[in-house]
């Protein structure tokens, strides 16, 4: 493998590490337990398919309608206390690490996994950082996003688009939040939120929207035909396609430990490539 390549996972390993939330469980599947580490986490339990639902509440007529199919029995009485709890209480607590994840997890409230937010343009995920965890760079193609940090420090950098600043100057807005302090993060930004510290830090991010979606930067970039990346990086002499094919494998699919200087604060190892 090129020197080349080794610095572009070195990179990705040290600077990234959250990319597309992991989709959420709904609230009848977690488990008690908040973010287990992963050695003693019991066999997560499978997603609920609430297709069926959705497209069954899609089709009412009005949103009481909607509500009447989701929350009564036969629009004339509620459900009962425990049944209507697991339509309209989201558990956040049994997040679980992404295949290929290090760093942490989160747990997303959306309309796939809580069909209660149907057609109500709003969702909520709940990231769980690990010392030194990182949510790698992201956009959501169809929100925007508002981040507050609930315990620990969140550091935090996005890219806006084209134009901000003039060519060459510095364009990625960054800053670290504290407990109970929030920023934005607008729709279409690449942005990325960090752990700077040794002990473990949560962020709740809400969307405008039921289905935000979200495109991780690193992950789908080098997923591009090997030619075109390496002709969008200005042909460099000891980078090919072959190359992009071989390093791109080891990109952390969501969560990811990061940045040097925490690793070794922290006593984490740094992987190897």
């Amino acid at each position: 493998m090129s020197t080349i390549t080794k610095i572009f996972i070195a990179g990705l390993a040290a600077i990234s590490s959250v990319h597309a939330l992991p989709k959420g469980h709904a609230a009848s599947s977690v488990t008690p337990a908040a973010t287990p580490a992963p050695s003693a986490s019991p066999p997560a339990a499978p997603p609920v398919d609430n297709t069926a639902l959705i497209k069954d509440l899609l089709t009412a007529p009005s949103a009481i309608k909607r509500y009447q199919r989701l929350l009564t029995v036969g629009g004339q009485t509620l459900l009962p206390a425990e049944e209507l709890k697991k339509v309209v209480v989201f558990d956040f607590n049994g997040a679980k690490p992404a295949p290929n994840a290090k760093g942490g997890a989160a747990k997303a409230a959306n309309i796939e996994s809580f069909p209660i937010l149907t057609d109500l343009g709003i969702s909520t995920t709940m990231g769980f950082l690990d010392a030194c965890g990182m949510n790698t760079p992201h956009v959501h193609p169809r929100a925007t996003e508002y981040l507050t940090a609930v315990k620990g420090s969140v550091a935090f950098g996005m890219i806006l688009e084209n134009g901000l600043v003039k060519a060459g100057e510095n364009a990625e807005v960054s800053g670290t939040l504290e407990t109970y302090q929030g920023t934005v993060f607008p729709m279409g930004s690449i942005h990325y939120q960090f752990n700077p510290s040794c002990e473990k830090a949560v962020f709740v991010a809400t969307l405008n929207s039921n289905d935000p979606g979200t495109s991780q930067i690193a992950q789908n970039y080098f997923n591009l035909d090997g030619d075109v990346v390496e002709a969008s990086l200005g042909f460099p002499k000891n980078l090919d396609g072959k190359d992009i094919n071989a390093f791109k494998k080891q990109i952390p699919a969501n969560l990811a430990q990061g940045i040097k200087e925490c690793l070794a604060r922290c006593n984490i190892p740094i992987a190897e490539f």
